[in-house]
């Protein structure tokens, strides 16, 4: 069914962004629709192309520090279609709330990003800031060629980004309620540990890893690995998957495999972590191999420019102050930051994000593209020409 496009520029150009089925890392031609309407207003665009992701850098002017929206137009896949209400890729708006996989992660955003700057612009053409917009299709997956290597490129070109609102859905229970300051880190233990496959009627000639390993497995889910701090809560590690056997009841594996995560805070470095699980690991006489995957460090914007322009931008359009939070999941950010950027994540609500049925009411997508358009006037007021 082909939707009805809705007056209002934001939520029109939000269900074109919906209808497009950019199940990560496609783009589907989000990319391109969004490359025209920036370079109407003056933009430089890039193409950026590395391997099977499409990422889009677009800048404007040439005096003053970067502001950059970023976000995705990759999205996650369905699920089943049928138990959808609406098809997910029909962008219908029922009863003033627009539905479809997208809508609030994070295609909404995008297009409430665009109109504001298209506002700001028709009042304000020559900022004393430079304008950007980072948009990738490989935040829902890998995220290996996306944000991350449009920094990269970034870099070697002498760029830097000084301040950055990520349009991730950060509003908990009403629109705006909290935004980003921060996130926690995550990385990925990959375990395997060896041990000696046998009859179970014979366990004196094998060597079972599930046995060997269940003292070490207890201890490492009891560690505290600290307390947090004012803006993070204590650092946390989970077992995601745990695999041993070979589907018999008379075979003692050979092999268990346990794959743990953790989401630390700034109170916890990358380098502890390792350096405790292999000491636990060795002192248990563990026979192992273990691989890392480091998804980002922790970050954290402190009160400066953005985080004040944010909080008045959302007092003056909602009359409301925001709680700022670090709660929650990764996201592009953690890439942005380690640059010395200020940043800061503030979308819809998330309640439907990844779900059956996602869903944003309309006014709520107005009104966050209202946030956007005043946060870049606040910002105006900051910078001396």
């Amino acid at each position: 069914m082909k939707y009805q496009p809705h007056p209002n520029t934001t939520i029109a150009l939000a269900q074109n962004l919906v209808s497009r089925q950019s199940v990560t890392p496609e783009d589907a031609g989000c990319q391109p629709l969004l490359a025209k309407r920036l370079a109407d207003l003056g933009f430089t665009i890039h193409n950026l192309r590395f391997e099977d992701v499409d990422n889009l850098w677009a800048e404007r002017g040439d005096r003053g520090p970067i502001f950059c929206f970023a976000g995705h137009t990759d999205v996650v896949p369905t699920g089943d279609e049928t138990a959808w209400r609406y098809p997910p890729f029909s962008a219908e708006i029922h009863d003033e709330v627009l539905y479809g996989r997208g809508t609030a992660d994070m295609k909404g955003s995008i297009a409430a990003m665009i109109t504001a700057v298209e506002r700001f612009l028709a009042q304000y053409p020559n900022p004393p800031f430079r304008l950007a917009f980072l948009i990738t299709s490989d935040e829902e997956g890998r995220a290996i060629n996306g944000t991350r290597k449009v920094v990269e490129w970034l870099t070697a070109r002498g760029e830097h980004i000084d301040w950055c609102l990520v349009g991730e859905p950060s509003s908990k229970n009403s629109l705006a309620d909290e935004y980003k300051i921060g996130r926690r880190g995550s990385i990925t233990g990959n375990l395997v540990i060896q041990g000696k496959q046998g009859h179970v009627a014979y366990p004196h000639l094998a060597d079972n890893p599930v046995h060997r390993a269940a003292p070490f497995l207890a201890e490492l889910t009891a560690i505290e690995w600290d307390r947090g701090n004012t803006h993070f809560p204590p650092s946390t590690l989970q077992i995601a998957n745990i695999q041993a056997g070979t589907g018999a009841n008379n075979v003692i594996p050979g092999t268990l495999s346990v794959q743990f995560n953790l989401r630390f805070n700034t109170e916890t470095s990358v380098g502890a972590i390792k350096e405790r699980i292999a000491t636990l690991l060795d002192r248990h006489g563990l026979n192992y191999s273990l691989d890392w995957q480091l998804s980002g460090e922790p970050f954290l914007t402190r009160s400066a420019e953005l985080v004040q322009a944010v909080e008045r931008a959302e007092a003056q359009v909602t009359g409301c102050t925001p709680l700022a939070s670090t709660a929650g999941g990764t996201s592009d950010g953690r890439f942005i930051a380690p640059t010395g950027a200020q940043v800061v994540e503030l979308g819809p609500l998330n309640a439907t994000i990844h779900q059956v049925d996602e869903q944003v009411p309309v006014a709520h997508l107005i009104e966050i593209s209202s946030i956007y358009e005043a946060v870049l006037q606040e910002l105006q007021k900051t910078v001396t020409v």
